[in-house]
Formats: C-alpha cells, structure tokens, sequence
C-alpha cells in the first residue's frame, strides 16, 4: 500500500487542517477523492450528464422525475442508486425546483442511509465537519431556516420525520458544510421543520463547486476528507476535476509538515474584496502574504478609477447575457466598453481583462475566430501577473489561445503556445487528465502539420 503524503492536523490558529508528511514536488498527486454526494448546478442542468457531468447535446432523460438526464443508459443505471430516493423528491417538487445546495444535502441524506461510511470520508466524515454558524450574522442564519424548510418540504416524500435520519443529524448545520467550501450548526426546530440550519450550513461551507478541464462550473460536491484544506490567496495546491472525482496536486515545492491549502475564491479581486467575501462567506479573515502585503491591487486597479467603475458596472450584466448564451449582446457590449475605455485602462486592470475574456469567449461561440486570437492574446500578460507558476485557470487559458492560433493557420505560434500549455496543465491537472490527452493531440497534430510544410 502507498504511503499517505498528508495528513490530519490540528493548528492553533486555523483549526483542522491538512500538511505534508514528505516532501512534495510540483505537480505530484497528493490525494485523490470521489464525493461522499454531488449534483449538477443550476446552470448545467439538462446540459451534462448527471452521472458523468461531461457535456452532450442530447441526453436521455429519466422517465418518472423527467428531470435528471443521462449521456446513455450505462450512466443511468450507474445512477440509479443515488438517484432512485430522490427522485420521487424532484417529481413532487415540480413546477418548483430545489436549490442546489437544497438538492446536496438531499443526496447526503440518502447516501448516509443507505451507506456506514463512504470513501470519501478516509480523512475525515461528515460527521466530523464543524460549523461556525454562530458566527454568521442573523440574515444569514434567517436565510438557513428558510433553506432548512425548504430542504423539508423537498423530502416530505422519503422523510417524514426525525426518526427516518442518519443518526444525529443536524440539517441547519448540514447547510453549513455546504458547497463554496461552507458549513450547518443547532438550530430551532419550530413548526415541525424537523431538518435543521446546522446540516444545511456544514453542506454550503465545505462543499466543492465542480468545474470541468476548462474550468466551467457544472455541479456541486461534498468531498469531506478535503474539507480540511485551508485557505490562501497564493497557495501551495490545487484543485481539478475529472467528472465528479476530485485530484489534489502541489504546484510547488513542499516540505514535510508544512500545511497544504487551496485557494477558495476566484483570486481576481483586490484584497479588500477578497477579505470581505472571505468574512462573509467563510467567517475567517486571511493572513496570506498576498493579502498582508496588498502587492497586487496596485496592477489590479491600475488606470481611471472612473473608468474602471465603469466597466466593473457592466460585468455583472454581461455575465447574465453570457449564462443566457446571448452572445451578440455580449460581445457588442464588451467592444464597446473595450474600445471606450482601452487607452485609460491597461489590460492588467481586472474589470478591463475580465471584458477581454468575455469578449474572447462570445467570439469562439459567434465563429470570429480572428477577434477571438486578438482579445485572447491580450489576456495572457495580465493572467502570468495573477496566476504566477502553475494554476490551472491560466494553463486552461493558454490552451485556449494555442488552439485560436492553430485554427487560424499559424502553426508556428501556435506549437510554441501548446507546449507552453503542456508544461503547466502536467502539473495542474496531470498526464492523464482527458484535457491533457486532448492537449497531446493537437501537438500532434500541429507538428505533423509544420512537418508536411
């Protein structure tokens, strides 16, 4: 049996956590975990396959919920466990559709019922998760309760009463071990609402958005024994996904004893925001290098403050027009805020790179290939700055670029782009990832191609 290279510990400051046992190097597997439970998120529902989460245009659909669909039959009747309890669930709920975290915890239910322990629980069980629901403001905790009756009126069809549970559990405070990592602690039970805020806010605080190879959200997972991973802005490991399994890899040199964390937000926010959505979310506030020394929100709010304000204004409309898939709009609107604001905002500041990227992915979609080179390619200095040695987001966006560059005839740039992408997704999602051999392939394919020439 292979040694373990992490362990459980205990530290003075941050709680539970995990550290290395021996020296790691970047891009060596450090653990490897299927969820204990997982769904598909709002966005992706009836585009990925409940089973395997990978994308298809047509998917079977199961024929008494009519909600949960399927790449084929093979991944239906792999299902089919999970899926069978809640789907009587998901059919009394309609019209109405439970909220994803509301839908988690359902399956948690389910599968402590059915299952003493899971696989995913080798570090750590959900039982063992903690909650820090008493440090959540009252709206918050408000919002709990309202989740926790929705969770009950959800499983009136299987769960009746307390009595049919897994043995001490505490619905309010399974919320809180929820997905974004969050976690769910005691609350009242009033009116009969026999699930409580605790379980709710345990599923909402641990639990993993999962992302495909290319980085895009398609459901949401409660992987337990990574639960323990601490937080940093700039930290030693990431996280990648191949379906719904859940790979832990170093992206540098660790040394045994050293705590391994992950990052639990999107690192494209000054420190000020970072810190709030930490506090928010999550009730801790970062001491991070990155966070203490601020040495990025110079570059990351460099230009017109006035500009920026107002190209930060448009984002959110922009990411609505996108999850719409309405790509005309997205594109006319990035142009010209891209256009209006180009010689007051360099490309590093973070609102202007976050329109360069949305008006990179409306022109892949819209088949302006040529634009979409040129506003990716402006996108790749600035990602270097924020996503330094070997992330994931960046390798992901450096693949994309080789590809815009193969597409569009230019072999050359195109191989020196690709092998670039190669030496950071090994270490980011490693050889074996389906992305990495899809990645193999297009080298391939770009030197047959300089050779023919």
């Amino acid at each position: 049996m292979e040694r373990s290279k992490l362990e459980k510990f205990r530290s003075p400051s941050r709680g539970n956590g995990l550290r290395a046992l021996v020296p790691l190097r970047p891009g060596e597997l450090l653990f490897r975990s299927e969820p204990l439970a997982y769904t598909v998120c709002k966005g992706s529902r009836g585009l990925v396959c409940e089973r395997c989460l990978c994308r298809k245009e047509k998917l079977l659909r199961c024929s008494q919920c009519k909600v949960a669909r399927y790449c084929g039959s093979e991944c239906q009747k792999q299902a089919w466990q999970d899926h069978k309890r809640e789907c009587k669930c998901l059919k009394s709920s309609k019209p109405k559709f439970p909220p994803d975290s509301v839908r988690l915890l359902g399956k948690v239910v389910f599968k402590l019922l059915r299952e003493s322990s899971c696989a995913s629980e080798k570090l750590y069980s959900f039982f063992d998760m903690e909650s820090n629901i008493q440090n959540l403001s009252e709206e918050k905790k408000e919002g709990l309760r309202h989740l926790a009756v929705t969770l009950q009126l959800y499983l009136k069809e299987e769960i009746q009463n307390a009595s049919q549970l897994p043995p001490a559990f505490d619905v309010f405070e399974s919320f809180a071990k929820l997905p974004s990592p969050c976690r769910l602690h005691h609350a009242e039970i009033k009116n009969g609402a026999i699930l409580s805020s605790r379980c709710l806010h345990l599923v909402i605080c641990n639990g993993f958005t999962i992302s495909n190879g290319e980085m895009q959200e398609v459901g949401v997972g409660l992987y337990p024994s990574m639960s323990l991973l601490n937080h940093s802005c700039d930290p030693n490991c990431v996280i990648v996904f191949e379906g719904p399994s859940l790979f832990l890899r170093a992206v540098r040199n660790i040394k045994p004893g050293e705590e391994l964390t992950i990052c639990y937000l999107d690192v494209l926010m000054p420190s000020a925001e970072r810190q709030k959505q930490l506090k928010e979310q999550y009730c801790f506030d970062c001491d991070c290098p990155l966070c203490k020394t601020q040495s990025k929100d110079a570059d990351m709010l460099a230009g017109e403050v006035q500009a920026w304000k107002e190209v930060q204004g448009s984002l959110e409309k922009v990411e609505d027009l996108q999850s719409q898939e309405k790509w005309d709009q997205v594109l006319a609107i990035c142009q010209t805020l891209i256009n209006n604001y180009g010689d007051r905002l360099p490309d590093r500041n973070i609102y202007q790179l976050k329109m360069l990227d949305c008006a990179m992915d409306a022109c892949i979609n819209l088949g302006l290939w040529e634009d979409a080179l040129l506003y990716g390619s402006r996108t790749l200095e600035p990602y270097r700055l924020y996503y330094p040695g070997f992330h994931p987001v960046r390798a992901v966006q450096v693949m994309k670029l080789g590809k815009l560059q193969q597409h569009q005839g230019l072999y050359p740039q195109a191989l020196v782009t690709l092998k670039q992408a190669f030496e950071l997704m090994k270490m980011t999602h490693g050889r074996d990832h389906s992305l990495v051999e899809d990645l193999m392939l297009l080298l391939g394919d770009c030197e047959a191609t300089l050779r023919v020439a």
